[in-house]
């Protein structure tokens, strides 16, 4: 929402993915006939995507982005800057937080004394919850203050407050990993994990050393790299197994590994391996017996669901994906990032099911779940363009929701 006095510009993505597809596809000098041959699909596929009938999936969406040597945000449009000076916030602190990631090694000319340890630890249980709620903007504000904190208790306290700065700033930069990511800065997740992994051995805890490893997901997602993902997680759950099978925490860590190599399986279109680290998931969870919050990571029976829709709608498979989710309303209690992706998931499959008034009932419900998250939504923005297209009377629900999304074909 817009504050008064602030002069809004309009911004309307003028073709979504596929108009991206097609500019670099002919800055490669291939037709459509050649991309299909390279990433490999049908032509009538790669038509359909350029010309906005077919909203694309992930999977489309990184085959071509590997086939014609791009990045993955050079076909997705991120980072969707904000209108006015409210809506941009959460994008306005990208710069401090780039700055505070460099006092890794070189400390932080404070002008004050760092807080008590009592207050820094209440301020990442803030951020944690912000990242639950995907509220983004908040979020933004607060990392670079409280990362500057720990990082000066890290270079100047004795060893135990070092080692308690240390693993309070893994859950620190793990939060900046998750706002690059949502937000399109992708140079910036890489740096954060790698900062997050430092801090981690740092602390001395090997359980966070395995959380770090289950965020470094995110990295893989990223950079395309699918197939080497893979390979991590299946060492990293042989090397931390030990250490986690024991405690509630640590099957949470080991089933979000499952899956993170669900998603990357289906996103590679591997369909046997993407329900294999779903299964395993799913076991993990019953074992666990109730939905959990362990480092900030939403694991239980509903994630497991959630990620179920989710993976079926990468392999392409609506009905699949709409079947899943028969009987299941995520509960009051999951983070509402979590729920807002459900939903976001669910609208893409009953899009492609042709199930128009459906998929706009759920992005509506995403949006008022998270409205940060569904606006820097890839997938949402292109379902939201999909329904744009599909009707001739567009209903003013829809015409609101692309409005302050900012999404959408011009008119």
């Amino acid at each position: 929402m817009e504050r008064r006095g602030e002069p809004a510009i309009l911004i309307v993505d003028p073709g979504g993915i596929g108009a991206r597809v097609a500019d670099a596809r002919k800055l490669r000098g291939l037709t459509q006939q050649g991309l299909a041959r390279r990433v490999p699909c049908s032509p009538s596929l790669v038509s359909q995507v350029e010309r906005g009938s077919r909203p694309p999936t992930p999977w489309f969406v990184a085959a071509v982005a590997r086939a014609l040597h791009v990045g993955l945000t050079d076909l997705t449009g991120q980072p969707y800057r904000g209108t006015t000076g409210h809506t941009d916030r959460a994008h306005a602190s990208i710069p401090g937080i780039r700055a505070v990631l460099n006092y890794w090694d070189v400390p932080p000319a404070a002008l004050v004394a760092p807080r008590a340890p009592a207050a820094l630890r209440a301020d990442i249980a803030t951020i944690d919850g912000l990242v639950g709620r995907a509220d983004y903007a908040r979020l933004g504000a607060m990392l670079p203050g409280v990362l500057e904190e720990l990082s000066a208790v890290r270079h100047d306290g004795a060893d135990g407050p070092r080692a308690e700065a240390a693993a309070l700033l893994v859950h620190g930069y793990i939060a900046v990993k998750f706002l690059a990511y949502r937000l399109g800065y992708v140079d910036l997740v890489s740096v954060a994990v790698a900062l997050a992994g430092s801090a981690a051995r740092e602390s001395g805890d090997p359980e966070l050393s395995a959380l770090v490893a289950e965020e470094r997901g995110q990295v893989f997602l990223a950079t395309l790299a699918h197939d080497v993902g893979l390979a991590f997680f299946a060492r990293a759950r042989r090397e931390f197994e030990p250490v986690l099978a024991g405690s509630e925490s640590g099957l949470a860590i080991l089933g979000s590994m499952h899956l993170r190599s669900a998603i990357m399986a289906a996103r590679d279109r591997r369909p046997g391996e993407t329900w294999d680290h779903l299964g395993q998931a799913r076991e993990a969870a019953d074992r666990v017996g109730r939905d959990t919050g362990h480092h900030g990571l939403a694991f239980g029976p509903s994630n497991v669901r959630i990620n179920e829709v989710a993976a079926a709608a990468d392999l392409d498979d609506a009905d699949e994906a709409i079947r899943r989710t028969e009987g299941f309303t995520p509960p009051p209690g999951l983070p509402a990032e979590r729920s807002s992706h459900h939903y976001i998931d669910l609208a893409r499959a009953q899009l492609a099911a042709g199930r128009r008034d459906e998929a706009l009932r759920s992005l509506l419900r995403a949006d008022r779940l998270a409205p940060q998250h569904t606006r820097n939504h890839p997938m949402a923005r292109e379902t939201v363009t999909g329904l744009l297209r599909a009707h001739t009377r567009v209903p003013e629900s829809l015409r609101s929701l692309a409005h302050r999304m900012g999404a959408g074909p011009t008119p």
